[in-house]
């Protein structure tokens, strides 16, 4: 799988942001879906990338800045075909790399306390976010569960690094 930026609005990843948003408004009630639009993506301070091969796109995932030193994951995303391959974990790995490089000391998520959330809450786990306040503009909500992972911590131990096996940034 192939990382790169990409803009949102690339007919490429229509399908796989329109999926993403009917099944956050299908899992969560609306006033607690934090999912964001392809105008939302565009945000200067978002930068959006999509994992593909020769089929197309598999996934995607942004980083959003919201300080000099900290940064928030947003719409990360796996098409249903090709999950359990691990291009989940590889595109997080990617983002922390990039967080990294970007010199972030902690990255950010919110998302679902529902029962259809419990494996991405397990991927961030396994990767070193622990459960932790609301953050940004984010309220308590019982819809919700916010995580954070102190970015350094894991520098040593990340396989990922921009470059690896055709993964580049740009």
């Amino acid at each position: 799988m192939k990382i790169s930026l990409v803009d949102p609005a690339d007919e490429r990843v229509k399908s796989i942001l329109e999926q993403h948003l009917v099944e956050m408004y299908a899992t969560s009630p609306a006033e607690s879906v934090h999912a964001l639009d392809v105008g939302g993506l565009q945000h200067s301070d978002i930068s959006f990338y999509v994992g593909e091969d020769d089929g197309g796109v598999l996934a995607c995932g942004a980083l959003k800045r919201l300080g000099a030193y900290e940064g928030e994951l947003k719409s990360m995303r796996t098409v249903e075909s090709a999950r359990g391959r691990g291009l989940a974990s590889a595109m997080l790995e990617y983002l922390l790399a990039v967080a990294r490089s970007r010199g972030y000391r902690v990255l950010r998520l919110e998302t679902g306390s529902e029962d259809y959330f419990a494996p991405a809450r397990r991927l961030y786990a396994r990767h070193g976010f622990v459960v932790g306040e609301p953050f940004a503009d984010y309220l308590p909500d019982p819809h919700s569960v916010y995580m954070h992972l102190h970015v350094g911590d894991r520098a040593a131990n990340s396989g990922a690094s921009l470059g690896d096996g055709g993964i580049r940034e740009g």
